[in-house]
């Protein structure tokens, strides 16, 4: 197989809970904003009244590995003699190696804000997400390496794996509205354009060996489960990434903001709750069959045993539609604010965040800290999730009123680790931490236009009125004069 394959799936097919970006919370950044709607990205007096990313892609993409897997795919990716070290593999042990990934991509993001009277943000966004999870067996990456590592000829549900990967567009309104004083709610409605799911159950399997001829060995695969496949017309290329309406769906994101006496803001958003329906002409497969694959030790044996594997995963289907959810989250957040010189050049502001998976397991808490020094901000990010990670992430931010550029990580220690692997170092190639993977994110926005003014020094003001949710908040409890 060729290794660029295999990096393309480890990075992309293999990318944890956190691809959140918890370092951009509370940053009021273009990408802040779209990610927290109730959030704002324009300061009045200072800001210019839109805002645009020009194209320049604002993204994050998380992965990891964990398990005794992780020295086999680092030696098979990044070594020199390119082979699976699977000295760590434990054979009919039941040991798995859990995987989750993450990418979140903005192409657009355009921002106006529209009513000074109001506090009113409008925009829309264009970005592109992958979601893949999962677990595999040590048995199924020790195949790969031929019979050597197989003492026995027989062994029961040893691929008894798991894996799901969902690709999509999404396109979507974001609004913003500051009600008072102290509360503010936001909302981002959008439209899903499905590119490409998959999901692998395997429920029972079995594997045994036929050594009859030393240099020939063969094995019989039996493999039981459950296989959903969208429909890509013919051999899937670089087109078929492309928007279409072939998989439709709608997602909505909701997010408010309560500052308190004590000037404490409370953050809570309900983050991507949605769907995508999947075409009638995808396919469900009730896999129940045995595959032989002969020569299971050749030089070809990684292709070989993928043809048999996937003639095996394709039997006994049924073309019909299917409906499934994104990864939506639950997250509420505390932060606070503190200048810590009489200029007020220096400020500190540390938020607590908890995140939840609506759909998953998935749970992740983190505390955030920024420091700011007038336009500069670093951000020191400490988070643990359910798979009881502990993760350190810095963040480099230059950002004043009218520009925002910023790049970080959430993992820095094991994304450090990862990149030295990647330039091939054998310390690194040859070790197993607890989990692989890494953390990046980058972004950068403009705003350009009018400088938002107050009417008392302003040549030129759009001052509009309250929007419709302070609008109708002053109906209701008669605040309006």
């Amino acid at each position: 197989m060729n290794k660029i394959l295999i990096i393309f799936c480890f990075l992309c097919f293999s990318l944890s809970v956190s691809a959140q970006q918890f370092s951009q919370y509370n940053t009021n950044t273009l990408f802040d904003s779209f990610e927290n709607p109730s959030q704002r990205s324009f300061i009045p007096d200072s800001s210019r009244q839109y805002a645009f990313n020009f194209l320049v892609p604002n993204f994050d993409i998380n992965s990891y590995l964990t398990g005794n897997m992780q020295q086999g795919i680092k030696t098979r990716l990044f070594s020199e003699n390119a082979l699976y070290n699977t000295s760590k593999l434990q054979i009919g042990q039941k040991k798995y190696n859990h995987f989750n990934a993450n990418v979140n991509a903005y192409s657009i993001m355009f921002k106006a804000f529209t009513s000074l009277n109001g506090d009113v943000e409008m925009g829309f966004s264009a970005q592109t997400k992958a979601e893949s999870r999962g677990y595999f067996s040590d048995e199924s990456l020790a195949i790969l390496n031929g019979v050597s590592k197989f003492p026995f000829n027989n062994y029961d549900n040893v691929f008894n794996d798991h894996y799901s990967y969902q690709a999509y567009h999404q396109l979507s309104f974001s609004y913003r509205e500051r009600i008072n004083n102290k509360v503010a709610i936001g909302f981002k409605l959008s439209a899903l354009l499905g590119i490409q799911y998959q999901k692998i159950d395997i429920n029972q399997s079995a594997l045994s060996f036929n050594r009859d001829i030393p240099n020939n060995p063969a094995a019989d695969i039996y493999l039981q489960g459950r296989y959903y496949d969208s429909y890509i017309p013919g051999q899937m290329t670089a087109h078929d990434y492309l928007p279409t309406f072939r998989n439709p769906g709608a997602a909505i994101t909701l997010g408010g903001s309560y500052k308190t006496d004590d000037r404490i803001t409370i953050q809570a958003n309900v983050k991507d709750l949605g769907f995508i329906h999947w075409s009638k002409r995808s396919n469900i497969y009730d896999f129940n069959n045995t595959e032989t694959i002969n020569d299971i030790s050749s030089a070809h044996r990684e292709d070989t045993i993928y043809n048999h594997v996937h003639r095996l995963l394709k039997n006994n289907g049924i073309m019909q539609s299917f409906t499934t959810p994104i990864n939506g989250r639950a997250e509420l957040s505390a932060t606070k604010s503190y200048w810590l010189d009489d200029n007020n050049q220096f400020k500190y502001s540390p938020t607590l965040i908890a995140s939840k998976e609506l759909f998953f397991a998935g749970f992740t808490g983190g505390l955030v800290n920024h420091f700011q020094y007038r336009n500069i901000t670093a951000t020191l990010t400490a988070t643990y999730d359910d798979m009881k990670f502990v993760n350190v992430g810095t963040q480099f931010m230059v950002k004043s009123p009218n520009i925002e550029f910023f790049i970080g990580t959430d993992r820095l220690v094991n994304t450090g680790k990862f990149a030295l692997a990647a330039l091939g170092s054998e310390n690194q190639i040859s070790q197993s931490d607890k989990y692989t993977g890494g953390d990046f994110y980058l972004g950068f926005a403009l705003k350009f236009g009018r400088v938002i003014e107050h009417p008392m020094n302003a040549s030129y003001i759009p001052m509009g009125e309250k929007g419709f949710f302070g609008r109708l908040f002053g109906r209701l409890f008669k605040t309006n004069k």
